[in-house]
């Protein structure tokens, strides 16, 4: 669970500009202000980092990148969309490296890794397949609804899903554990 919140900080924080735009635009109603505010927020993070002398990590390049252009092509056609396209690249990125055998394994205990290995690798494709779902489902939906539809809904989509499919996987996995560990403890 720990390595669980440990990675999900870091993705919170390369998603922090985005987050920021969205609680802006919700409060303000101002695209353009939103977006340059959001843009800021993404070069002082990477600036605190270098500032720091701390490495930056390929997320949060690419997360400034991603904040740069959408936020820049959103300035230039006054289209917010551009921003709401942005997690759709991040869910692909996210859903391509999950598409790696046994990702999963590092975030098991070690009894799952004993009991169930081969369960850890099947979900770690399933949420790859959420990821790209949702990349999908972005795309949708900010195409055909409104800013605040879009926020409103793929906020409750990200928790709900992800939560969802967190108490699907834990709850397959201990069950088939349970029962593949009181097979392999009964008398033969």
């Amino acid at each position: 669970m720990k390595n669980l919140f440990h990675a999900g900080k870091y993705l919170l924080l390369d998603m922090a500009s985005t987050l920021f735009f969205l609680a802006l635009f919700l409060w303000t109603n101002d695209v353009v202000l939103s977006v340059l505010l959001g843009m800021a927020l993404g070069f002082a993070q990477v600036g605190w980092q270098m500032l720091r002398k701390a490495p930056i990590d390929t997320m949060q390049w690419m997360s400034l990148f991603l904040v740069v252009a959408s936020g820049t092509a959103t300035l230039l056609t006054n289209d917010a969309r551009f921003v709401m396209l942005k997690p759709t690249i991040i869910y692909i990125i996210v859903g391509v490296v999950m598409l790696k055998r046994g990702w999963m394994n590092r975030y098991l205990p070690a009894v799952a890794m004993e009991v169930v290995p081969d369960l850890g690798i099947f979900f770690g494709y399933v949420w790859s397949a959420l990821m790209f779902g949702s990349a999908a489902l972005n795309i949708y939906v900010a195409l055909h609804y409104s800013i605040v539809e879009w926020a409103t809904f793929m906020s409750i989509w990200g928790i709900a899903s992800k939560l969802g499919l967190f108490l699907l996987q834990y709850g397959t996995m201990r069950a088939i554990g349970v029962r593949r560990r009181r097979t392999q403890l009964a008398p033969a």
